[in-house]
């Protein structure tokens, strides 16, 4: 194996992590109450954006946002919760890996709060309309849902915010400084017939007339 390979080295038992680090705090375990109480409905009611984590059935990973009013994601009960599918690119990595594994990992976020809510556990695509008719974030109901059989629920502590400064706006970098998103989706999609004016108006038309 070569010098230069990042994985050398690389720990092959879960047993090796302890090795480095102590047991979990009896109180990092124990905040895990397994269903969506009353805090965790408001909270949910208040969080207009959520990061979805899947995986195929190959083990290859996604993480992607989801976003929309707060109140988007709707609980069914103590122990399911249903997203609404949006228009989007039409890839349809996180469905396509939640019907190939039928699992699915959520952080919420709610603007200016530096804990999350954490929901992880068994999850499958559905297209009933009874259900898709209760989940209308848009004004209209969505083709598909992603529903939520709750196992693990836990708010995460706000470390990672309160280093990252997160919705500190003095933290944020100078807009100038970065390329801008019609620049970067102009390099990677490596068509030499296509202009950064096309690609803006593309753009523009997409946030006028396809949020929904």
């Amino acid at each position: 194996m070569s010098e230069s390979d990042p994985f050398r080295g690389a720990f092959e038992r879960p047993e090796q992590l302890r090795e480095f680090y102590n047991a979990p705090m009896e109180a990092a375990i124990r905040k895990d109450i397994g269903h969506i109480d009353d805090l965790c409905r408001t909270l949910v009611a208040a969080s207009p954006m959520l990061f979805v984590a899947t995986f195929s059935s190959e083990g290859q990973a996604d993480v992607s946002p989801r976003g929309g009013q707060p109140g988007f994601v709707t609980v069914l009960d103590d122990h399911h919760l249903a997203i609404p599918d949006a228009t989007g690119n039409r890839r349809l990595d996180s469905l396509e890996n939640v019907v190939s594994s039928g699992r699915v990992g959520l952080i919420f976020l709610i603007p200016g709060r530096d804990t999350t809510l954490r929901v992880n556990g068994r999850a499958a695509v559905r297209a009933e309309p009874k259900l898709l008719d209760r989940l209308t974030p848009g004004g209209k109901a969505p083709k598909t849902a992603i529903v939520v059989e709750a196992e693990e629920v836990y708010t995460h502590c706000p470390k990672a915010f309160v280093r990252s400064k997160l919705w500190d706006p003095g933290s944020w970098p100078d807009p100038a400084t970065l390329p801008t998103s019609a620049a970067v989706t102009l390099a990677h999609q490596r068509n030499p017939a296509l202009t950064l004016e096309q690609v803006e108006e593309r753009e523009r038309e997409a946030l006028a007339k396809r949020l929904a």
